[in-house]
């Protein structure tokens, strides 16, 4: 599968918006959605924590998916992250095509 979707925890809006923009000018993702209201609960450092986050979900291809781990990362402020990506395994066949021409 070329396409992907990509998940990213922020830890506010002005940090996703940041990353977002930053993967977008860099034509790294064709699109970024910003899902305010994640409350989050997880295990760190032995306890459970909980937080409120955003949400970047990004569409994007296969092939860019460590550079886009790179700039991420220099961007986060998490030690560790989530950035994660799911196969596209179907969709809107123009949509599809879209990701492919608005990524390098």
């Amino acid at each position: 599968m070329e396409n992907i979707v990509i998940f990213i925890t922020c830890a506010n809006l002005k940090e996703a918006e940041k990353i977002s923009k930053q993967l977008l000018e860099k034509k790294l993702t064709a699109c970024a959605n910003l899902v305010r209201g994640v409350s989050s609960r997880y295990w760190w450092k032995g306890k459970i924590q909980k937080s409120n986050e955003i949400m970047l979900i990004m569409k994007s291809r296969k092939r860019l998916f460590k550079k886009i781990i790179s700039e991420v990362k220099k961007n986060h402020s998490y030690e560790v992250p989530e950035i994660i990506a799911l196969p596209i395994i179907a969709g809107n066949p123009e949509y599809l095509e879209w990701i492919k021409e608005s990524t390098k």
